[in-house]
């Protein structure tokens, strides 16, 4: 029987909790491999079983299960039927060899695993049988501390799989465990990153994206459109919202005095988009802040913005520097979307000296000038709506 073997580490922490999140990411690894015709997704003790068509290739069940929130690493395995009291080592140990064939290396190690106590051999005992045979079928020399190659055995109650190959996942918790969040997004390169690290955390993201239309192309929004089918992969259904806010930064430039224009800017988006997060059943807003990057995020004026919403507002890179939101940015495929040209509206009528130590009664104060129900309103007359899937 061919295998995936797959391991988590944080959800065997969740105590009563933990049959739950082990569901949610076997329904997860369903949803992200059925197009490949994969119908056996099996939750066993203290792993995950997936049994896999002889016609879907490796690679593509490394590409898809290396994507899924949740899982510690994986192994491409093989099984064979497992006896606890009488294990036959003598036929796993010839399986093993052959698998070998084709593999260059000259020392390996054995890493067994024991799942049921009930077995007669401990994990030490397999480990030594098996990679005695190895070294006496093929010739080759153990290495404990450095191998060219590592034999994976997984011992469980009634088969026992065999594997060279442990695969690294992307660990964290399985999307729809920790709720759902409105996720603040524009076509830059910090957005998507403060998504991913959310639903690495097992939120499922709603993504609200405020465009400069009219006054601006749809540059931004087909970035935007991108970023969010990237991101759709880790939870196989998106929704995105766009608002057209150019007419309503317009309304706040022939009002509102220019130092205070980007924060004002903020605070209507976070009340537009607190409404779409209520509808939609959110516990929280996720931006992309990053403490003191640009004008918008200093101290006083995080302080001010956030006061605009009743929402917890979520900031997962608060804490990060440019250069590491950067570099996650490329590992997870999302920086060459990024930096691809664009006009969104966070530079649309930005003022050459912006406050960056606005006082909330000031603030206060510029608002009772506009009618904010008003323009809250009006972005919300204006939303548009897409949906994205994965796979399809």
């Amino acid at each position: 029987m061919r295998c995936a073997i797959v391991h988590y580490h944080e959800l065997a922490l969740k105590g009563r909790n933990r049959e739950y999140f082990e569901e949610r990411l076997v329904r997860n690894i369903q949803w992200t491999l059925k197009d490949l015709g994969v119908r056996r997704v099996e939750n066993l003790r203290s792993r995950i079983r997936v049994v896999l068509p002889d016609q879907v290739t490796d690679q593509a069940i490394k590409e898809r299960l290396t994507r899924v929130f949740g899982i510690a690493n994986f192994s491409l395995a093989h099984g064979l039927p497992l006896d606890l009291a009488k294990p036959d080592l003598e036929t796993l140990s010839k399986a093993v060899i052959d698998s070998l064939r084709s593999e260059s290396f000259s020392t390996f190690r054995v890493s067994a695993k024991r799942a049921d106590k009930r077995l007669t051999l401990t994990s030490m005992e397999v480990a030594r049988d098996v990679g005695a045979a190895i070294c006496e079928g093929t010739g080759k020399k153990v290495s404990l501390k450095n191998p060219d190659l590592t034999v994976y055995l997984e011992l469980l109650s009634k088969e026992v799989y065999y594997a060279i190959e442990k695969i690294q996942g992307p660990g964290g918790m399985p999307v729809g465990v920790s709720g759902k969040v409105a996720c603040l997004i524009s076509g830059g390169i910090d957005s998507p990153v403060a998504a991913y690290r959310m639903m690495k955390r097992g939120c499922r993201a709603l993504f609200v994206h405020f465009s400069g239309r009219p006054l601006v192309s749809r540059a931004s929004e087909e970035k935007v459109r991108e970023l969010v089918q990237l991101l759709t992969i880790h939870q196989y259904r998106s929704k995105l919202y766009v608002i057209p806010f150019g007419e309503i930064q317009r309304d706040i430039v022939a009002n509102a005095p220019a130092p205070f224009r980007v924060v004002l800017y903020r605070r209507i988006m976070i009340r537009i988009a607190q409404e779409l997060a209520k509808r939609e059943g959110c516990w929280g807003l996720v931006t992309g802040d990053s403490l003191g990057q640009v004008a918008s995020q200093t101290p006083e004026n995080l302080t001010v913005i956030e006061e605009a919403a009743e929402l917890p507002i979520l900031r997962p890179l608060i804490g990060m520097d440019k250069v590491e939101i950067t570099d996650q940015a490329e590992q997870i495929g999302s920086f060459a979307i990024s930096i691809e040209p664009d006009q969104d509206c966070c530079s649309l009528f930005t003022p050459p000296h912006p406050s960056t130590r606005t006082r909330l009664d000031d603030i206060q104060k510029v608002e009772r000038m506009f009618d904010v129900s008003a323009l809250v309103k009006q972005g919300l007359d204006k939303v548009e709506l897409s949906e994205f899937t994965f796979p399809g």
